[in-house]
């Protein structure tokens, strides 16, 4: 027997909105498919959530592009298509299998959703059903507080994408309309509505039932400020007792998070991260790291030198307390010889401002993963600048978790000032280790001038190491195989 599936609307983000039948079948299911981009986050999912049950099996459908380019012999549509086949032959599989499969939809399954596109694939061949979930023009209207039609008015529903000249005449025929599908597409829109006349009545509605929320006159939108989970509204000419928009949201209160960056760019950014990054007011990082945020006119930046931390956290810590919502970016992990505690140092000095740390993908885990698995064991990380403290405070640690059998993380190994530490570093673990000892050097690890170079403490030439560099010193144990991945066994003799 085959298994059956089930197309679930789960509503426009709000789990509270999630019907009795579709919190059933999730709890129900054998396995919960979801589409996402690569990102990972799932408003769909984090809906659905709730109601999931124990040992489910998650299935993360991962759109190949949203906006971007692509090189596909297809364009855009033949790598759409591409991706469909191969999730519904995923899915065939589950459903070969005889499990039960749901995949969530946010809003309703067939109003403009990813899963109309595996159900045509899935449905002649398999059991299948749809349940509808509660759609975002409902939604958009009911955040609005506007009825969409009265007695026997027309509403018409309309996607961003279609041309201008196309919008503009469909908006002046009809008598209320939602236009779905914004982001990029608002500058167009807008116009679309300004040309038919009827901007002065519109509405604009950003991510409807959640805690995001946000109901503003169309007219006063900053197109640069406009999100895709957002839609126009043109509602009811009968309704006239609706003249002003719904209270505003009372201005949060100023907070500081330091966010760590991982070591380069955005396939290596936690979630949570980017969700940080999105909703601030004002950045604040050291130059170089700052840059690698996508520039947002919303938002101010703040840049700084490398060595000036606490001025930099001192005026990170300043703007919040006038109210800012402040991201402090920090390459790698924040808590690791980074911002984190150079923010914390300096907020004591300010007891009203809340602060909260991001952690982030630290530059040791990147070069140990591309190696292989070098920190497998108990390992040691170690800064070798001596700008914050002494050599002979590095030394003496250095020498301990030699003498300890430990691998090390070295950071700041070298910069065009610093020349002496990692030779130095290097005849001190000579003491204790056999020069055979492998080594890792990663360089720019997930950024366009990467290199990895494994090697023996004997054979590294500190010449080849400057400060875009960590190395990685194996134990007495860690081993390289004959393909040249490096690894630490988790067994001690």
């Amino acid at each position: 027997m085959t298994g059956r599936l089930y197309g679930v609307g789960v509503g426009p983000g709000d789990p509270e909105l999630v019907t009795v039948k579709a919190a059933r079948l999730i709890g129900a299911a054998d396995v919960v498919a979801y589409h996402c981009a690569r990102h990972g986050r799932s408003i769909a999912r984090a809906a659905a959530e709730p109601y999931l049950g124990d040992g489910q099996i998650e299935e993360q459908l991962v759109y190949p592009v949203t906006t971007e380019t692509t090189n596909h012999p297809g364009g855009y549509q033949g790598a759409l298509d591409a991706f469909y086949a191969e999730c519904a032959a995923r899915l065939a599989a589950h459903l070969d299998a005889g499990r039960t499969v749901v995949v969530l939809s946010e809003g309703d399954p067939l109003f403009y959703g990813s899963y109309m596109h595996l159900h045509k694939r899935l449905a002649p061949h398999y059991p299948a059903e749809v349940v509808p979930g509660v759609t975002s023009v409902s939604a958009a209207s009911a955040a609005a507080g506007r009825p969409l039609v009265e007695r026997d008015e027309t509403l018409t529903v309309l996607p961003g994408t279609l041309p201008g000249d196309e919008l503009t005449v469909r908006l002046r025929a009809t008598d209320a309309a939602a236009v779905l599908k914004l982001g990029r597409t608002f500058p167009k829109v807008r116009q679309a509505f300004e040309d038919a006349g009827r901007l002065g009545d519109a509405w604009y509605v950003e991510r409807a039932a959640t805690d995001r929320e946000r109901v503003v006159p169309l007219a006063d939108v900053d197109p640069a400020d406009v999100p895709y989970m957002s839609l126009a509204l043109l509602t009811s000419p009968a309704e006239q007792s609706f003249t002003a928009p719904p209270p505003a949201r009372p201005d949060e209160p100023g907070s500081v998070t330091v966010v760590g960056l991982g070591p380069a760019g955005r396939p290596w950014l936690t979630p949570e991260a980017q969700d940080v990054l999105a909703s601030a007011t004002d950045l604040v990082g050291y130059g170089p790291y700052l840059d690698r945020v996508p520039p947002n006119p919303r938002q101010r930046r703040h840049s700084t030198g490398n060595r000036v931390e606490s001025d930099r956290a001192r005026h990170a810590l300043a703007l919040a307390r006038d109210g800012a919502r402040v991201a402090v970016v920090s390459s790698g992990d924040p808590g690791v010889f980074a911002m984190a505690t150079a923010v914390l140092e300096v907020a004591e000095e300010f007891v009203d401002v809340p602060v909260r740390v991001v952690p982030g993908l630290t530059a040791a885990q990147a070069v140990a993963a591309r190696a292989g698995a070098p920190l497998g064991h108990d390992f040691c990380v170690l800064s070798l600048s001596d700008l914050l403290k002494p050599w002979d405070v590095i030394a003496r640690r250095l020498t301990a978790a030699a003498e300890a059998d430990l691998v090390l993380a070295l950071y700041n190994p070298s910069s065009s000032r610093r020349k002496h530490q990692l030779p130095a570093a290097r005849e001190l673990l000579l003491k204790h280790r056999d020069p055979e000892t492998p080594v890792v050097v990663g360089r720019d690890v997930g950024g366009p001038e990467e290199t990895v170079t494994v090697t023996t403490l004997g054979k590294l030439d500190p010449e080849q190491v400057d400060m875009r560099c960590l190395v990685i010193v194996g134990s007495s144990t860690t081993r390289v195989t004959d393909r040249g991945v490096v690894f630490t066994p988790r067994r001690y003799p």
